[in-house]
């Protein structure tokens, strides 16, 4: 394994500590405002604190900033920022959306379904993966079945809207492979945080009542998954993702709903259950079976 691989895989799981510890301050958020307007703030927030970043990348190394300057690559860069916008303001309030209607174990469960529709869509993409990341898959979802799911499963409301965001969040993670490789990770990030922020804040202003007392009385969890789970982390996962398979990549970041629930036994005292701790010891066996080296054909090299 290459270090700069090695480097890719260390940010993602950063990237999945992140996300995981913001569901406390997604679900402290959610008592002050609405689905829509946490979404639109927090993601204003996250591209303007990338704004300082980018200037002073480009001060250190203004070389590696030249990709960009010339006509062709800002088409590229805008239209990767956008077409990740959209999807990532997509999928971040039909989760909202699905929570509000299901549980959150089975909306955890559904949502990292996402670790199996994005080697099933990189078919379609010519992307093979090797038999150990299949196994890994199908215990990744086992583990995501023991960590999440503790009722009878049953499809509602609720279950098909954040089916939605899972599936949303596989050609998220998809796009981000692509576009990667060709333009600047952080710059696109900055722009898909705030085309993100303006549609929600379109739908804010459409769909409900915004207060500016309710803003302010949320600012702790705003803050925290605006500068963390946005700004720092989404960068993260852009730019943990070169040159690593998308599957592989979402198998790292699917950790999320495992430290979440560490992070509620920590913050919010929650006891894990046997059947918790084995879905956590079968996901960390999925991320470790699928980093193993192994020999890779012609089509695969590119992720070595």
């Amino acid at each position: 394994m290459k270090k700069l691989q090695v480097r890719n895989t260390i940010l993602l799981f950063l990237t999945a500590f992140i996300w995981g510890t913001a569901f406390v301050a997604q679900s402290v958020g959610t008592d002050y405002v609405s689905p829509f307007t946490f979404n639109c703030v927090r993601s204003l927030v996250g591209g303007v604190v990338l704004i300082p970043c980018i200037w002073l990348l480009g001060r250190i190394a203004p070389n590696k900033t030249r990709e960009t300057q010339e006509p062709k690559d800002k088409k590229r860069l805008l239209t990767g920022g956008i077409l990740c916008g959209i999807l990532l303001c997509l999928a971040s309030n039909f989760q909202q959306m699905g929570i509000a209607y299901t549980t959150v174990g089975k909306a955890g469960f559904i949502t990292a379904f996402y670790i199996i529709i994005v080697p099933i869509l990189g078919l379609f993409l010519k992307k093979k993966c090797s038999l150990t990341v299949w196994i890994g898959v199908v215990l990744a979802l086992a583990g995501l079945y023991f960590l999440c799911i503790t009722e009878e499963f049953s499809i509602g409301k609720g279950d098909a809207l954040v089916f939605v965001c899972a599936l949303l969040f596989s050609i998220h993670i998809l796009v981000v492979d692509h576009y990667t490789e060709l333009v600047d990770g952080v710059k696109m990030s900055c722009i898909q945080f705030f085309v993100c922020g303006i549609l929600s804040g379109i739908l804010m202003f459409l769909f409900e009542h915004p207060q500016i007392s309710d803003i302010i009385a949320a600012w702790q969890p705003i803050l925290y998954a605006g500068v963390l789970s946005c700004g720092v982390a989404y960068t993260l996962q852009i730019v943990g993702q070169k040159g690593i398979n998308p599957t592989i990549a979402s198998l790292i970041l699917s950790l999320e709903s495992v430290i979440s629930v560490l992070a509620g036994l920590v913050v919010l005292q929650q006891r894990l259950s046997k059947r918790e701790v084995a879905g956590c010891i079968l996901m960390f066996g999925a991320i470790i079976l699928a980093q193993l080296p192994q020999k890779k054909g012609k089509e695969e090299q590119k992720y070595e």
